[in-house]
């Protein structure tokens, strides 16, 4: 029915009161608006049973789908989302699967979206992120060889006290290891949380943080009191990039899903948010589904450590040839009879110098090199760790 300025709709009512008004065959009336004999039936068998409304446009869509979603396990995966509302659609059928195997579970995209025409996702904008500059970080092949740790965000509490949120985790099977809800920032209230795990799980190889109290400090290398403890324990430092929390990215991530778990909204007291930190730490170890784990929870890929935790830290010992000295609390060392300033966190700690050219000396502590010390005009260059 090629008539511009009109719809095929109201075509179709004008050739339903047409047929109608009689006067002209249907043959007529075909070819008179351009369409064939079957169609006009068409039309005319619809306004027989339904009125001239009957001629508006139908959808084309199946009435039945042999490869439709059964209902119920749509009804199964929303429950299941509101359940875990901070689990993706692949986390939820992994552990769908799990429980009711003879069901027919859909693919990750179709479960995505599933759950978004159930108004169970909302969709984000991806932001853009730079890329850090090349930084050594060790390869990680076995459970223990690199623990990662951070402050999350603090938040406020119900009771208008402040939650600092510390976290320790294996990088190798993303196990949770500690989240203590502390009351500060402070190295006086991580040390025994790290204490506890040492002694619970073994020393690791490394730990890996980044540039903030109270893992590092200002000074030597940016030695803190709580890396020079783990120095003494034969704990290797790593640090990311200053400005580049994406190079302890699972860690960041972690910390995302546990605050959209645990602190939305907070608890009234910091006794109840540890009982969240708790609950939700042996959920996310033992139930929820990894992705970078095959899908399975980290407790599955975790050991502990072989090394244990010693009662009594061992003294340092230096190669025999070095020129062995012990910081003062002031943070100072004496060097040909006149104070050399290094910094007060190694107080108490021996240091050694060790001469590699004519009054040009290494400094060192434990595993590290810390400066570069010039005996003839007294200055000490700070080496970068690594």
């Amino acid at each position: 029915m090629p008539w511009p300025g009109v719809s095929p709709v109201d075509l179709r009512r004008l050739f339903a009161r047409a047929y109608a008004a009689g006067g002209l065959s249907m043959t007529e009336l075909c070819e008179h608006y351009g369409i064939s004999r079957k169609t006009g039936y068409k039309w005319i068998g619809r306004v027989e049973h339904g009125g001239l409304d009957a001629l508006a446009d139908r959808s084309r869509r199946p009435r039945h789908s042999p490869r439709a979603t059964d209902p119920v396990v749509v009804t199964a995966l929303c429950d299941e989302r509101r359940r875990h509302p901070t689990w993706s659609a692949r986390k939820l059928l992994v552990r769908l699967r799990r429980a009711y195997p003879a069901w027919r579970w859909p693919a990750r995209s179709t479960g995505c979206a599933l759950l978004q025409a159930h108004g169970l996702i909302r969709l984000s904008r991806r932001r853009r992120r730079g890329h850090a500059p090349p930084t050594p970080l060790a390869p990680v092949t076995a459970p223990n060889d690199t623990w990662t740790t951070d402050f999350k965000g603090e938040f406020r509490l119900g009771d208008g006290t402040t939650c600092y949120p510390l976290t320790l985790r294996d990088l190798y099977s993303r196990q949770v290891l500690r989240c203590d809800a502390l009351p500060e920032k402070s190295d006086r209230c991580a040390r025994p949380c790290f204490e506890r795990a040492f002694r619970e799980y073994g020393l690791p190889i490394r730990m890996r943080s980044d540039n903030g109290g109270p893992f590092a400090a200002p000074g030597l290398t940016r030695l803190s009191h709580l890396s020079v403890w783990w120095l003494r324990l034969g704990i290797q430092l790593e640090r990311i990039a200053l400005g580049h929390p994406e190079q302890n990215g699972a860690h960041e991530q972690f910390h995302r899903v546990l605050k959209a778990e645990t602190a939305r909204p907070p608890a009234a007291r910091l006794a109840a948010q540890q009982q969240r930190f708790r609950r939700f730490c042996t959920e996310y170890n033992t139930e929820r589904p990894h992705e970078a784990l095959a899908d399975q929870p980290p407790a599955s890929r975790y050991t502990p450590s072989p090394r244990p935790c010693p009662t009594r830290v061992a003294p340092l010992e230096y190669p025999g040839h070095w020129e062995v000295r012990r910081v003062a609390t002031t943070g100072q060392v004496s060097w040909a009879g006149h104070p050399l300033f290094l910094t007060e966190v190694l107080g108490g700690e021996d240091v050694a110098f060790e001469e590699v050219d004519d009054g040009l000396w290494l400094l060192h502590f434990a595993t590290i090199r810390l400066a570069r010390f010039d005996a003839r005009t007294r200055t000490l260059t700070p080496l970068p760790y690594a």
